[in-house]
């Protein structure tokens, strides 16, 4: 019993946490010195590619028998050797391989590796009644248009809500320099800012704002105010304000109204709203030539146009609007437009 106490606690010692430059030292010395101890002994079978090949099918037990030794010396060297110590070696690099897989997978749970990650959707903060509704939707969406990566950064105690549909990042603090850079913000092309409180959100935006200015920032807000002030200072972030106050008043005066809006928002089941932008190449065209081709061929209702590209589309335009290259045109639709006939459209 003292031996096996021993021997385990030599195991655990020197083994365990034995790195992988000494792990494969260890190997090529077993691979040499069995080579050295099989050309004492004669064997002229084993050698080359051929020697390689018997050792890894003979250190792994998995023996075709294609190749073995043929001296009596050789067979002993193999029983005693090459065998007893393969297997250890062996079982030590599927043991170490299998904790550094486990230990790479625990890392990406708790949110504590970098990322490599590029063009992808970033949501910053973690509000307990939106944001893993927020998270789901937005993989749905993500994969019906441009099938981007979601990643997730908190400053919770938690783990990833998702693991293996979104990646995440835990972070002591969401103006963490290093945290955002792991989570690749100077790369993400859409970035949503919700928090528990307006004061970290107005902080995380403009500090979000100063390491990526190109992206598309959105920043919830209870407070008016704020947003307003961010906008000071931030004027290409859009800041959503919560309409629940409105959609109460509007169902009280229109029945229905809040399910219509949850509709129109839903992106699993029934009609969604959706944008497109004008291509650059098309001329100018009005937005009747736009209304009816789109109903007619594609189900979808033209709403709303952003004609200046300042954020701030007009709703239910005048059929005798014209409409430029490189506006943004809100549609009802069933699914997202992706192969829509410009051409054809502009040529009515």
């Amino acid at each position: 019993m003292l031996v096996f106490k021993g021997l385990r606690n030599l195991i655990n010692r020197y083994f365990k946490n034995m790195k992988w430059q000494a792990v494969l030292t260890l190997l090529l010395l077993y691979g040499f010195s069995s080579w050295l101890l099989l050309v004492a002994a004669g064997e002229k079978n084993l050698s080359g590619p051929d020697f390689i090949y018997w050792l890894i099918v003979t250190a792994s037990t998995v023996g075709y028998g294609d190749l073995s030794p043929e001296t009596a010396l050789g067979k002993t060297i193999v029983a005693f050797y090459i065998i007893p110590l393969g297997l250890g070696l062996f079982a030590l690099v599927v043991g170490k391989f299998a904790a550094f897989s486990a230990f790479q997978w625990r890392k990406g749970v708790m949110g504590l590796k970098e990322l490599n990650l590029n063009d992808h959707i970033l949501v910053v903060g973690w509000n307990e009644q939106r944001t893993l509704g927020l998270l789901q939707l937005l993989k749905t969406e993500a994969k019906l248009y441009r099938n981007r990566d979601i990643c997730l950064c908190v400053e919770a105690d938690m783990e990833n809500p998702l693991p293996g549909n979104i990646e995440f990042i835990r972070t002591v603090s969401l103006n963490d320099s290093d945290a955002l850079a792991r989570a690749s913000i100077d790369k993400a092309s859409t970035i949503i800012i919700d928090t528990n409180r307006d004061d970290q959100t107005l902080s995380a935006a403009l500090n979000i704002y100063s390491k990526n200015k190109t992206a598309h920032i959105i920043a919830y807000f209870r407070d008016e105010s704020l947003s307003n002030l961010l906008k000071q200072h931030c004027p290409t972030i859009e800041c959503t304000p919560s309409v629940s106050t409105e959609l109460m008043v509007k169902s009280a005066m229109d029945p229905g109204s809040s399910i219509l809006h949850h509709e129109l928002l839903n992106a699993e089941t029934g009609m969604t709203q959706f944008s497109i932008v004008v291509p650059e190449h098309l001329p100018e065209i009005s937005v009747r030539d736009l209304y009816i081709p789109m109903k007619e061929h594609y189900s979808a209702t033209l709403i709303a146009i952003d004609l200046n590209d300042d954020g701030k589309p007009e709703v239910n335009p005048s059929l005798e609007k014209r409409v430029k290259a490189g506006c943004t045109l809100y549609y009802i639709a069933e699914t997202r437009l992706k192969d829509l006939d410009w051409n054809a459209i502009c040529a009515r």
